[in-house]
């Protein structure tokens, strides 16, 4: 169905031409009241074919190999609305010979007029309805576009949350005998993180300051684990606590620093986490120490930074805004996160 502002120019288009006719035939001599009633009919007819037109290119649109089609459909149209003017105007005027004997003359006229009219229409319509079909075809595939989205991110968080749960349950189960205590604090700790966890979205966005505080909870359940030989540096801007960044972002990152950082080195191990603003960016580094002569041989950035790339990606359609480097003895990752201006 056509929307009410269609109709009402389709309409207002119709009135336009009825003026134009009655002008033009009262200038070559006909009287106001018979120009005007032979634009009236003329243009009802007209705007009743092209309302037969529009209807049938609803079901039926003709490519442009098919123009032909057109061609003799809107000419079939323009002769039928024209025999019919010509049919009702005999019996309206029944008396008025001249009149009459001038619509006689004029019939060719009206039909060649006609099918420029209603060939107007016809590709007004068909433009209408083509580019209408290509919008909701762009919104069809926008919309699966957004659920393939949502559904890979929350395979990806999935795919997360079970390794780190196994090896919180891992630690808990070695500390039930020697240290009960620790067992129900790392127990209560991870029940914190684990409903925090729940409560957000794959795609909400939440302030640094939160992602942060997230972020304490996973760190005290890893101390727990790893004892001393874990320590952690947070350094933050203070204009960076509200900037915004997908939930439960840093933590699989962390983790691999962890990972990567107690597993392949000796002694304690500090993991950096350092947030600044930079070109409307919000710019994340997380480090840790990387020993060469130790450190296993390389597989890729790991499961846990491969997701979060990809969690980016599928957010902000950009492939840059998560990178890793060696220097020296350190590994770093560092992720843009774009703001909203």
């Amino acid at each position: 169905m056509y929307p009410l502002r269609v109709i009402l120019v389709y309409l207002g288009w119709a009135l336009l031409w009825i003026v134009v006719q009655t002008t033009l035939l009262w200038s070559v001599g006909l009287p106001i009241n018979t120009a005007i009633a032979d634009a009236l009919l003329t243009n009802t007819l007209l705007v009743c074919g092209g309302y037969a037109m529009g209807t049938g290119l609803q079901f039926y649109q003709p490519s442009v190999k098919q123009g032909a089609y057109l061609l003799g459909w809107s000419l079939g149209l323009a002769g039928i609305s024209m025999l019919l003017f010509n049919f009702i105007a005999g019996k309206a005027f029944n008396g008025d010979a001249s009149y009459l004997a001038f619509v006689e003359v004029t019939l060719p006229v009206r039909i060649v007029f006609g099918w420029l009219i209603i060939l107007l229409m016809l590709l007004l319509n068909w433009m209408w309805f083509y580019t209408r079909e290509r919008q909701q075809g762009e919104e069809r595939k926008t919309t699966a576009e957004k659920l393939a989205r949502e559904a890979e991110l929350h395979t990806l968080r999935q795919q997360l949350q079970p390794h780190f749960l196994f090896n919180s349950l891992n630690s808990i189960s070695a500390l039930i005998g020697a240290r009960p205590e620790q067992a129900r604090t790392m127990i209560q700790q991870l029940s914190d993180f684990m409903r925090g966890t729940l409560r957000k979205d794959n795609q909400q966005q939440v302030s640094l300051a939160d992602e942060l505080k997230h972020l304490e909870l996973y760190l005290e359940i890893e101390k727990v684990r790893f004892g001393h030989r874990l320590q952690t540096a947070i350094e933050v801007q203070n204009e960076t606590m509200d900037m915004r960044l997908p939930a439960l972002l840093l933590q699989p990152v962390v983790e691999n620093a962890i990972k990567f950082g107690l597993y392949d080195t000796i002694g304690d191990t500090v993991i950096q986490v350092k947030a600044t603003a930079q070109d409307h960016h919000l710019q994340l580094q997380i480090q840790n120490p990387y020993d060469p002569a130790t450190a296993r041989p390389p597989q890729g950035t790991g499961f846990g930074l491969s997701s979060v790339q990809r969690r980016l990606y599928l957010l902000y359609a950009r492939h840059d805004l998560l990178q890793t480097q060696q220097q020296e003895n350190q590994f770093i990752t560092s992720i843009k996160i774009p703001q909203k201006l």
